[in-house]
């Protein structure tokens, strides 16, 4: 899994962990023969020097033991907190990095679980990796081998079990992993309602379906708690399943050794020494039903972070990019371009052709789903064309690299977004390192300057989630300062104007006379086509017509239609 590479820049911190883990399981795995020496050479035979040598040599040992632990769990926190830090930076990253088509695989409560929940789950089980995850099977094999070498007779009962149990957890891993798997995705789900329901919290509200969403919720938790039920169920039956094994099998040992001992056939301090291996191994049997659960969730959370760290973008950049210069001209040109969403077969973009000269205003008209929005999104390859070239100063944009592309577009979505933050900050966003100067030319350019002006702190007040406190042509106008503030050489504005009245959206479209750039507008109003320089008329994807208000409203009988359906009169009357 490509996950299990990020933990390559920590060998040397693995190395360590693991070398003073493997002190610490030593020290164990020897103790016990130590304390057989105690109660035969001095306990037995009542030798106090022996008893003093043996009991100081396990002291001292136990204190090399204890100290190994100290910096095993040292090295082991800090390659698990590396590891998940980069893990999280490069699924950030890679997510960051996804195309419009690239994001619609993944649902958006399922990435957030992804960079949450999952990532901990793996970093977690790094970290018991190198404390106690090898240290559990390896005191187990160590404590069976020893406990023959001690006594076969004794150690056979112990090395008959061990196998057994190892293939039984083994088996419930396997299943574990499957439930495990299972329980993630209900995760998801319970992660989606609850995304679903903050951002809707105020439509939930006002149509008083507080009730419905309640008992959605409730559904989708009830799944969660079943499946989460049936791994955890599984998980806490194997360890009692386990420990009677192993506590029948330490019973057995005692019978066997009592005989043994009353024979003649072994000392007192071999079957204590077996005993405490016994123990040993049935102690760390617990903690590896437990971790052996754990590798189960581990393992399929790294699958699921690994789906998206593998994800291939349809919008990758080419390996050897054509370069625009540092200013581009903003000529853009479609030549029969047809698009279609990845998934559908409807042809949303049929055979479009057109252009935009520099420094010009195209308007963009059609009826819903006619492909007004789809046709801007192109331009920054926020989607690739099926067929046909779009090209920008004579320069197909599939052969410009991504970020010297978009660095020259100015966009501003249907849906407008703004971050939490100060409103300087939300108009900056669109800009690094813009200057204060630059921020108030682009605000008042989007003509909000002076209701800023008029907010408690000014450009300094923070706005809330999404912008609560603005109403929706402010958000509308200060989305559009953003898109400004770049400075851009070609502008989209994806009927960015729709919340404003005729009086602001005229002056806000002088004032963009100010800017040289080629504009992209889509719009519903024909007083907004009737200033552009060039208006296309679309119909269910195809371009129907194309030309100034003059020419459409001579020639084309849609356009008509829809002049006289916002002014009430027909063309050329008063």
């Amino acid at each position: 899994m490509k996950v299990l590479s990020f933990l390559k820049p920590y060998r040397t911190s693995i190395i360590i962990a693991l070398f003073f883990m493997l002190i610490e399981l030593i020290v164990e795995l020897v103790q016990p023969l130590f304390m057989a020496k105690v109660i035969d050479d001095g306990i037995m035979v009542k030798n106090l020097l022996n008893v003093v040598k043996w009991g100081g040599l396990m002291l001292g040992i136990s204190l090399i033991a204890f100290f190994s632990g100290i910096i095993n769990s040292f090295y082991a926190s800090h390659t698990s907190q590396s590891f998940s830090y980069d893990v999280r930076i490069h699924l950030f990253k890679k997510i960051q990095s996804f195309s419009f088509e690239d994001i619609n695989q993944f649902e958006s409560a399922s990435l957030m679980t992804r960079l949450t929940n999952d990532v901990t789950q793996i970093q977690n089980t790094v970290f018991m990796s190198l404390r106690i995850m090898l240290r559990a099977p390896l005191l187990v094999v160590g404590g069976t081998i020893l406990a023959l070498i001690v006594n076969a007779k004794l150690g056979f009962l112990l090395a008959v079990v061990i196998p057994f149990l190892i293939v039984f957890l083994w088996r419930a891993m396997k299943k574990g992993g499957q439930l495990f798997n299972s329980v993630q995705k209900k995760l998801d789900d319970v992660n989606s309602i609850m995304r679903e329901n903050l951002a809707g919290i105020r439509l939930i509200k006002a149509l008083i379906r507080k009730n419905h969403e309640l008992k959605r919720f409730a559904k989708r938790s009830e799944d969660l708690k079943k499946r989460t039920v049936s791994a955890l169920r599984l998980s806490e039956t194997t360890r009692p399943i386990i420990m009677l094994v192993m506590n029948l099998t330490l019973l057995g040992i005692l019978w066997f050794g009592h005989m043994l001992v009353a024979r003649g056939g072994i000392k007192v301090g071999d079957v204590v020494a077996i005993v405490n291996y016994a123990t040993r191994i049935t102690t760390a049997f617990s903690p590896l039903s437990f971790i052996m659960m754990g590798l189960s969730r581990a393992k399929a959370s790294a699958q699921r972070i690994s789906n998206v760290l593998e994800a291939t973008s349809d919008s990758a950049d080419v390996k050897r990019p054509s370069s625009l210069p540092h200013v581009i001209e903003g000529e853009v040109t479609f030549d029969q371009v047809s698009f279609h969403y990845p998934g559908s077969n409807h042809q949303v973009i049929s055979n479009l052709s057109f252009t935009a000269l520099p420094g010009q205003t195209v308007a963009i008209l059609g009826a819903t789903g006619s492909g007004k929005s789809s046709l801007v999104q192109l331009i920054p390859r926020l989607y690739d064309i099926d067929s046909g070239a779009i090209f920008i100063d004579n320069i197909d944009i599939r052969e410009l690299e991504l970020n010297d592309l978009r660095s020259q577009i100015g966009f501003v979505p249907q849906n407008v977004f703004l971050f939490t933050g100060t409103v300087k900050e939300n108009i900056a966003w669109g800009r690094e390192g813009a200057s204060m100067e630059q921020i108030i030319k682009a605000a008042k350019a989007a003509r909000i300057h002076e209701t800023i002006c008029g907010l408690p702190k000014q450009y300094d007040t923070v706005l809330g989630q999404k912008g609560i406190n603005l109403s929706g042509g402010q958000k509308q106008r200060l989305s559009i300062a953003r898109a400004l503030v770049r400075q851009p050489k070609i502008l989209i504005l994806d009927d960015s104007t729709s919340a404003l009245d005729l009086k602001t959206e005229r002056n806000f479209l002088q004032a963009l006379k100010d800017y040289d750039c080629t504009t992209f507008i889509i719009t519903q109003k024909i007083s907004t086509a009737m200033e552009a320089d060039q208006i296309l008329l679309l119909q269910e994807g195809e371009l129907l017509a194309k030309g100034t208000h003059d020419t459409l409203i001579k020639n084309v009988p849609l356009y008509q239609q829809i002049f006289q359906s916002q002014f009430g009169r027909k063309s050329g009357t008063c």
